[in-house]
């Protein structure tokens, strides 16, 4: 079971009531705060210098600069996160742009479909996906958090937005998605992390079904 975010374009739908228990995964409770919580400094990259990069498995890629990414198409989002820690922040409101739009801009240029990402941020930071999680309108750049820029504390100027896995996963500071023929474990992942992270099955840790 997972939650299907509503997206709409300029406009902040309501979504239909349900009870607060069915919407929380195994372990998770609701709070009405947006913890921080990152890995390591938080980086701090003028607008000027920013880029965003997709990547094929041959080499081939696709970079925006930040005025170029913000004349892409882009989707209001809103949608339940759930952390590892166990926190859950209900009807969270992004904007951003989909994996599904970079994806085939992408393709336009010469860029590969492979069948693994692994998505690169500032700091050095990485999460890897499989390719079927991010498309099919799972996925967002997102570069603003209830209708203001994107905090740097929470990933500003653009993060991933993966609102169906754990949220580290939802890689902060985001900067480029390389496309690869076989999986690799990212930062957490490596260390002792789920490799996938469903919520739905508290697939906090490796080992975990």
């Amino acid at each position: 079971m997972s939650d299907q975010p509503f997206i709409s374009r300029g406009f902040h739908g309501r979504r239909r009531p349900r009870a607060t228990a069915e919407r929380l995964p195994p372990g998770q409770y609701e709070t009405p705060d947006f913890p921080v919580l990152s890995a390591g400094p938080t980086p701090h990259t003028p607008l000027e210098l920013w880029d965003f990069t997709v990547r094929g498995p041959g080499g081939a890629e696709a970079r925006w600069t930040w005025d170029e990414f913000a004349a892409l198409p882009h989707e209001t989002v809103t949608t339940d996160i759930h952390c590892v820690t166990k926190w859950s922040k209900l009807d969270t409101v992004w904007e951003g742009v989909s994996i599904d739009m970079l994806l085939a801009e992408a393709a336009a240029r010469g860029v590969a479909e492979a069948p693994f990402v692994l998505a690169v941020s500032d700091g050095g930071y990485t999460t890897n996906l499989p390719l079927a999680d991010v498309t099919g309108g799972k996925a967002w750049v997102a570069v603003t958090y209830d209708g203001a820029p994107l905090a740097p504390e929470h990933g500003g100027p653009a993060r991933l937005l993966v609102p169906h896995l754990y949220f580290w996963k939802s890689a902060k500071w985001v900067r480029e998605i390389r496309l690869m023929e076989r999986d690799e474990a990212g930062f957490w992942e490596s260390l002792g992390y789920h490799n996938y992270g469903d919520p739905w099955r508290e697939q906090r840790y490796a080992g975990d079904p």
